[in-house]
């Protein structure tokens, strides 16, 4: 199978394969058309909307540029929200006080919106205020945002909301939030708290500036698990790090990065009052697989990639010096590169780890590319076969493992090659 992007095209790998995402209650859906593309007819506008409201947790990106959203969001957000909305194609970023009042504007048009629908569709209707909503937005920074467009398209938003879901509800809402993309990005898993079946379900985008600052992307997660919003942030912000905080693309972070965690509370589990409860165990081993799984698909996903590319170091003294060296050779163009080029040129790699400026021991470094062992102790393998190694540089994902013999911690990145159609998409991307 291939997944084309535009004439270009990429062969498949095992990374985001679709799952069938079903129902989750709490929680109703809608993707509708807001005519913010000149030339495509497509969803641009998205809803999630929790009809008894969800607890939540949310990190943001660190940026010292925020979009207007984020903003907003940081300024008003309420511990209980009733709806996220998210549009694609416009970033509302570096758009000032306009910017910031559109958000404002949309938020007072679509709380009102909500709260007759509460009256028409609730026993005991709630009164949504702005302060229950969240925003995301994606897109072109620094252009108009497109406030009346997207106000237009909120009555047809709202009342195409969707109180039970499918596989095409949640697909069309993925579907709705990207930008360059090829494909959407879902993952779900089943646990148990306390014998109560839970089901934690998400969906992400993300395909360029990609870098971690405590987000990535935009990622989010929904659970029907009764749980409040101080253990969510704890379990979010713990969980960020191995997954969301663990990819690279094009080492560049956005000025909207954000992940999200909500929880409806309709599996009525018992009460959970402490992050370190037991029964947490199994959820928070499912919520970072739902979380890694988003990641990798982002990283798959990266903008021009024919390869996915897994990094791990190991033996470190400690997580930070293992993650230094993760990243020097994810973001390294010549890294990128050569494995573009299908060139087994390790070299390279030996230069990403040198300038990482991590203490190494050069006399137990080793370095494998894939199963193939290139380095070891310090120096190149009796075994090593470059014709062996080049045959498996042609496969759709590598894998590259680092041993640095200081200690036993390790991180592992992911991250994707750096193709000539990563500058054509990029050179091209406002046109």
């Amino acid at each position: 199978m291939l997944f084309k992007r535009e004439n270009y095209q990429i062969k498949s790998n095992s990374i985001g394969f679709y799952q069938n995402l079903e129902h989750l209650d709490g929680i109703g859906i809608s993707a509708v058309p807001a005519n913010l593309y000149k030339d495509k007819k497509r969803d641009e506008v998205v809803i999630f909307y929790f009809r008894k409201g969800a607890t939540h947790a949310t990190v943001y990106t660190q940026s010292n540029i925020k979009s207007e959203n984020i903003k907003w969001n940081l300024n008003n957000s309420k511990d209980k929200i009733y709806a996220l909305l998210v549009n694609t194609r416009n970033a509302n970023a570096f758009t000032g006080k306009e910017g910031y009042k559109s958000i404002n504007n949309i938020a007072s048009l679509l709380a009102d919106s909500l709260s007759k629908k509460q009256s028409l569709d609730e026993e005991e209707p709630k009164k949504i205020r702005i302060k229950n909503l969240l925003f995301a937005s994606t897109g072109t920074i620094g252009e108009s945002f497109p406030e009346k467009k997207i106000a237009d398209s909120i009555p047809n938003l709202v009342n195409s909301i969707k109180y039970v879901q499918n596989k095409y509800v949640w697909m069309k809402a993925a579907m709705g939030i990207l930008t360059t993309d090829t494909k959407p990005k879902l993952s779900m898993e089943e646990c148990k708290i306390a014998g109560t079946p839970i089901k934690i379900y998400g969906v992400a985008k993300g395909s360029g500036m990609i870098h971690p600052d405590m987000a990535t992307t935009l990622g989010f997660v929904f659970t029907d698990a009764k749980i409040n919003g101080n253990i969510l942030k704890k379990l979010l912000k713990k969980n960020i790090q191995n997954t969301f905080n663990a990819i690279s693309c094009d080492g560049d972070t956005s000025t909207n990065d954000m992940v999200s965690l909500f929880s409806t509370g309709y599996a009525k589990n018992k009460e959970i009052k402490s992050y370190k409860d037991k029964t947490l165990n199994e959820f928070e081993k499912s919520l970072n697989s739902v979380l890694k799984n988003l990641a990798k698909s982002v990283a798959a996903d990266g903008e021009g990639a024919s390869k996915f590319v897994d990094i791990k170091v190991e033996k470190s003294k400690n997580e930070n010096d293992a993650k230094k060296i993760c990243f020097s050779i994810a973001n390294s163009p010549l890294v990128k590169t050569a494995i573009s080029g299908e060139d087994p040129n390790w070299g390279r790699i030996i230069m990403a780890i040198g300038k990482a400026k991590v203490k190494i021991n050069l006399n137990k470094l080793n370095l494998f590319i894939g199963p193939h062992k290139i380095i070891e102790n310090g120096k190149l393998s009796n075994n090593y076969n470059e014709s062996d190694v080049a045959e498996y540089m042609k496969s759709i994902e590598i894998k590259i493992t680092v041993q640095i013999g200081t200690g036993k911690k390790e991180f592992e990145v992911f991250t994707m090659d750096l193709t000539k159609k990563y500058i054509e998409i990029n050179s091209d991307y406002r046109s």
